[in-house]
């Protein structure tokens, strides 16, 4: 039997004693840096011994078949399963003649197989691909790809400095922490926008000038080819049709490349078939932090009344050459117009729920959450650290925002390298610790699955099939 910290936590009243189990978890040893027969497994990496949580309704108490090497990572622990009664120490559960291995893989250090995880979000019945002469359904069964909704990983971004930064690795902790697709944003509007503090201490991004004319395609021309330089490098395909999405995880990680911002088209539709055709975009983000041709945006006044007439041009535009459109960022009332416009689902790929979002907040309101949902489409919750402390946290936020829109609308969506302050997702290699966050939160396997991967990639094969 393969145990899962929730059933311990819970009481562990469905494990029998003497029912052979295996758990994964970090090890405790008695001295620090020595090894023993007898150790203390707890679910969550310690910062050292002394300042482990080893509660006993928390902790399992190892008696090794054979002296275990003092490691720091996570361990895979097999033997017989033991609950204690008067125990002097204190403890509520033993695993004895238990044989103790290292573990490299975190899915499995998060108490997960990923394989079965994934198999288990069937689309089947829920998205459509490409076929000659029409649509067919997914198979049923089949596995679901992770998909990170909106990301800057890699520092693919040229920001404000004059020499862009190096790039960090982003295939490889995709590859570690079973990332199989990442929506990678570029961002073009960051040369006339700067970071400005309230009164109340609180960080914005606020645009301080008009763009030169021919400004923004530039750098959207710069950043797409910056993006694809980060992707040949680091040996990354573009997704670009609904079996690309589907092969992604044979292949080693694939990337959909994202625009955060239409700053690029300049007022002209052209541009998004050149894009499309040339640096394969195939998500659209409309508005960024500045109000632009396509419409206004959460964190400043409103100019256009919503959603231009140039930007439901765009929308039908991405709905015609399969494009997912992305309403991150714009106001409820570009939401509410962009919504009677698309024939496709939408996406709200960053974001938190809030009952009442305060002025220039960048989270949505339940009402604004549902126009999302009545396309069909999905919501990313982001890892903000201020909004979120915890991976345990943004699955609380998940749940929110499922309680209101349906499991079905809900993603995610880190804004990787593109945040203010600390993120509790700060890299792909935590993915596992995040899947096993929202099974503690009380989601099914299936219902996480879809949430990490599943609902976009319907929406995804909902788009394409343009």
């Amino acid at each position: 039997m393969r145990l899962q910290w929730r059933l311990i936590y819970s009481g562990a009243r469905a494990i029998a004693a003497g029912r052979h189990v295996v758990l994964a978890g970090y090890p405790v040893f008695p001295v620090p840096g020595q090894p023993s027969d007898t150790l203390v497994l707890i679910q969550d990496s310690p910062c050292c011994g002394a300042h482990a949580s080893l509660a006993p309704d928390r902790a399992v108490e190892i008696h090794a078949d054979a002296a275990v090497a003092a490691c720091a990572g996570p361990v895979r622990v097999e033997g017989v399963w033991q609950p204690l009664s008067g125990d002097a120490a204190g403890w509520r559960y033993r695993i004895r003649d238990a044989r103790v291995t290292p573990i490299a893989d975190p899915w499995e250090a998060a108490g997960l197989n990923r394989r079965r995880f994934l198999a288990l979000g069937a689309l089947s019945g829920l998205a459509a691909c490409a076929a000659p002469g029409g649509t067919r359904p997914l198979p049923a069964r089949q596995a679901v790809p992770t998909i990170d909704m909106h990301s800057h990983a890699g520092h693919i971004n040229l920001g404000r400095a004059p020499v862009p930064p190096p790039f960090t690795p982003v295939a490889a902790p995709m590859r570690a922490g079973g990332m199989d697709v990442v929506c990678m944003a570029i961002v073009t509007d960051s040369s006339v926008d700067h970071i400005v503090e309230t009164a109340s201490g609180r960080r914005r991004i606020v645009a301080y000038r008009d763009p030169e004319p021919g400004e923004m395609a530039a750098r959207g021309e710069a950043a797409f080819l910056r993006l694809h330089a980060l992707m040949a490098e680091q040996g990354l395909r573009a997704v670009l049709d609904a079996p690309g999405l589907a092969a992604a995880r044979a292949a080693g990680g694939g990337v959909i490349v994202a625009a955060e911002g239409a700053d690029f088209l300049e007022g002209d539709v052209g541009r998004l078939r050149d894009a499309w055709q040339r640096h394969a975009l195939r998500h659209l983000q409309l508005t960024h932090y500045r109000v632009n041709e396509l419409g206004d945006i959460q964190t400043a006044p409103p100019v256009h009344g919503g959603l231009t007439d140039f930007g439901a041009e765009v929308i039908r535009e991405c709905n015609r050459l399969g494009i997912v459109v992305d309403v991150a960022h714009g106001t409820q009332a570009l939401v509410a117009r962009a919504a009677a416009v698309s024939a496709r689902p939408l996406v709200l790929s960053h974001t938190a729920l809030s009952q009442r979002p305060s002025r220039y907040s960048r989270a949505i309101s339940p009402a604004h959450a549902r126009l999302i949902a009545d396309t069909d489409g999905v919501i990313g919750i982001w890892p903000v650290a201020a909004t979120f402390p915890s991976l345990a946290a943004m699955a609380g936020g998940m749940r929110a925002m499922a309680d209101a829109v349906g499991v079905r609308h809900v993603g995610v969506g880190s804004d990787m390298l593109g945040l203010l302050g600390p993120s509790v997702l700060n890299s792909y290699r935590k993915l596992p610790l995040l899947a096993r966050a929202l099974l503690d939160a009380g989601f099914t396997e299936d219902e996480a699955a879809l949430m990490l991967g599943g609902n976009y990639a319907r929406v995804w094969a909902a788009t394409i099939a343009a």
